[in-house]
Formats: C-alpha cells, structure tokens, sequence
C-alpha cells in the first residue's frame, strides 16, 4: 500500500510526548585546521580518518561507508564527519541544558586529546577562516557524492551550496513538543526570533584568510544555498499553521535520492509526491524514505519528531552551552513563548525575509521594525531567563545564559572578538589558531 498525506502527518503526530518527557539535545560540529591555518584531511596518518580511528579505539562502535570510518556511537551519543571533514557531536537528549553542556565538555576533552598530537586543532568558528574550497577535501561518502553533484544541477539559487558544505560550521539544539498545536507554536515562535539569534551567534567573519565585511559568513552562505529547501518558510506564519503544510511542502521538494541495500541512487529531483504516485526504478515509497527526506531539508527551523533551531554559528563552548539554555526558556515555558512571540508578532513575510539577509553582514546593528537588533536580543534573553525560572531544573540553565547576557549588554558577537584577534595578530593564522583552539 502506498504512503498516503494522512500517513506523513501521523509520522509527525507520533513524536509528541508528555511534557514529563521533555528533552534537549545539542549537536556541535568543528572545523579541523593545521596550526598554520591549513585545512585538515580526511586521509592520512594525521588527518581526520586518524582522529575517528583514535576514537573508535576508546570504545566507540564505528560506521563505514565503502570501507572508510564515517561515524562513531557510544552509549547513543554520535560523532559524525560533514562533507569537508567537519566532526559533528550528536549528544543524547538530557533533561536540561546543563546536562548537556556537560556531556559536550565530556566530548571535547575526548578530541582534543586525540587531535592534539596529530597537529590537529578545532576551532571555534563558524565558517572556515583560511583555505579556499579546493582546498579541502570531499568526505568519502556516498550521501555527499550526490548532494555535491546535485546543487550545481538543479539546486535553485544554489551558488554558494558547495561552500555550505565544506567551510561551515553550526551548533544546533533539539526539542520536544507535546502535540500537533504545541508544536506548531514553538515552530512558529521559533521562525520569528531565529535571525536574532543569528545575530547574536554571528561568529564567523572570514573567508580565504582575510576579514570579508560579514559577521556571519555562515550565514551569508545559506543565504545561496537551494531557496527550495532552506530559510523561513512562508506558510508557518499563518494563523493556520498545521502539520499538514510541513507536509505539503516537504512533498514538493526536489529529492537528492533513494537508498536501497545501502546504494545512494540519485533520483534527478524527483519530488518526494512524485516518488509516492509512480515509486522510482520499481521502488515504492516507504516512511523510512521519508525520514531520510526530511533529513535533505534545510530550513532555519526543521521538523522531524522533534524540532531542530538551527540559525546559530559555531564559536566558543559558552555559546555552545548557551544555546540549549536560551531556546529552553523560550520554547518550553508557555508564557516565555507567548513573549518572544510578541517581540515580533507584528512584522511581515517580507520584513523577516528582509531581515534574514541583513543579519549576515550586520548581527546586533541590523533592525526589524525600526528597533535594533541588539536591543531584541536583551528581552530575549530576559524572557528566556524568566521562562528558566519556572520550568523543572531551569535554575541549573539559567547561569548558562551569562555570556549572552555579556556580548548582547555589549551590543557584541564573538565576530568581533575574532575580528579584534586577528587585527592584533596581523592575520598570522599560527598565532590565531591557537587562540581559537575550542577547548572544554
């Protein structure tokens, strides 16, 4: 029997949970780099393969993909390497965000115990600083090979796809929802305030080895990357708002492929609605396939049987920690929800889009409604450190949230701080490297 509408929307609907239930997760990824500056590859006795071989042997169960480690799991906690050989942590869900700022301290120490003697440094930023994209190496997997070979085909506006996959890098944090509506709110709120937390997550001022006038290149990267899979989607504004037209967008959205006993075959943009009504090469459609198409989708908000915020830029562990902390207070105290929601409730599809593009380049300084960023960010962050107040193990989060609280009294981001490194550096990437090391 073939998947029907009503199926996809009960996939969604099986994902909520008593609020009893509630969990976070925090996923991290690093860029790898030379003390000189130069990227890191994947193979080698120095390269990233090493490190994920060095960590298989501290009692990780490794994933290859055509005979080459791709992935790592321990007691449900991942790591995982990006298209340019980025190391992404996937933490199991915890109660609170302190939780999970322990369990990722936990991870750090791990790789930078096995990285150090390679010559290998992470560091905290969210965009590769030097390097130019040929630079890098393609991780060996089948899943990139034709995600890479897609986007110059047919990915629409997708320029800069390439640079997203190889030079960026992000911290994302991951919630629950206790039904169809309690979702549907947290993803709307979230859409809204998502570019002020871009702003002030920015932390990624470089690219080839010299400042570039962005805060955030990461940012300013997904802003060409495949408009048909990325950004703010329109329809969640809407009064509305239900699972059904998550649904109805995501089925026509172009698919990257289908996996059968574990061969990627690329499906030349077939919409996933296509692929229900006629199958593919004698396959028919399954949930499985789904799940793994949702997991192509990109917007700054993403739904799976969780909700995944995905605006910030990678930086310093404090940011990282933070994250959870500041989208818990937001999200799951009902009231802490309705206020960020009314910070900017009233503003237009065009001004947020408007907004999305002006973040990149100008974090705090830019304005929504004629009020500065930066001002959006301190009653964020109050409401947030008001909504920790009353949720369970909310006084755990709330010292999590001190250095928002700084940068944004500060009307700063970590960008500045790297900008201000490498002035008094001279750009000499052995000296920033170091200083940018990312340590527990």
């Amino acid at each position: 029997m073939s998947l029907s509408v009503d199926d996809l929307i009960a996939y969604f609907r099986a994902g909520a949970k008593p609020r009893g239930q509630f969990r976070i997760g925090i996923e991290q990824e690093k860029l790898g780099t030379r003390v000189d500056g130069a990227p890191v590859g994947y193979q080698g006795p120095n390269g990233i393969e090493e490190v994920l071989a060095r960590l298989e042997r501290r009692g990780f169960a490794a994933t290859r993909d055509r005979g080459r480690v791709v992935g790592l799991e321990r007691a449900g906690e991942r790591v995982t390497i990006e298209p340019g050989g980025q190391l992404e942590f996937s933490g199991l869900a915890r109660d609170t965000a302190a939780a999970c700022r322990d369990a990722l301290v936990a991870h750090v120490q791990e790789v930078v115990d096995v990285a150090r003697p390679l010559g290998i440094r992470f560091i905290r930023v969210g965009a590769r600083p030097f390097g130019k994209l040929d630079d890098i190496d393609w991780l060996p997997k089948a899943r990139y090979d034709v995600m890479r070979d897609y986007f110059p085909r047919y990915g629409t506006s997708s320029r800069l796809a390439h640079h997203m996959m190889k030079m960026t890098a992000t911290v994302q944090a991951n919630f629950d929802y206790e039904s169809e509506s309690d979702a549907i709110d947290k993803i709307r709120t979230a859409n809204g305030v998502s570019s002020i937390i871009t702003a002030m997550y920015a932390g990624s001022p470089f690219a080839d080895g010299r400042p570039t006038g962005d805060k955030s290149v990461r940012a300013a990267i997904w802003l060409e990357t495949d408009e048909a899979r990325c950004g703010l989607l329109p329809f969640v504004f809407e009064p509305s708002f239900c699972f059904r037209d998550y649904v109805e967008w995501a089925l026509d959205v172009p698919m990257f492929f289908v996996v059968r006993n574990g061969a990627y075959r690329p499906v030349g943009a077939m919409p996933f609605r296509r692929f229900i009504a006629e199958g593919f090469e004698g396959e028919g459609a399954t949930i499985r396939d789904w799940e793994l198409h949702l997991s192509t989708l990109f917007p700054e908000v993403r739904l799976k049987r969780y909700i995944e915020l995905r605006g910030a830029d990678a930086g310093p562990m404090s940011m990282a920690a933070a994250l959870g902390a500041l989208w818990r207070g937001l999200l799951d105290d009902r009231d802490a929800r309705v206020a960020a929601w009314d910070l900017v409730a009233k503003h237009s599809f065009a001004e947020r889009q408007a907004l999305r593009r002006e973040v990149p380049r100008a974090a705090l300084n830019a304005s929504l409604g004629g009020r500065k960023l930066g001002e959006l960010a301190l009653e964020l962050i109050r409401i947030s450190d008001a909504g920790l107040a009353r949720l369970s193990g909310g006084e755990d989060d709330r010292p999590l949230l001190a250095p928002l609280w700084a940068y944004a009294t500060a009307g700063r981001t970590p960008a500045d701080d790297l900008l201000d490194d490498f002035a008094a550096a001279g750009g000499d990437p052995a000296k920033l490297i170091p200083k940018w090391e990312l340590l527990p």
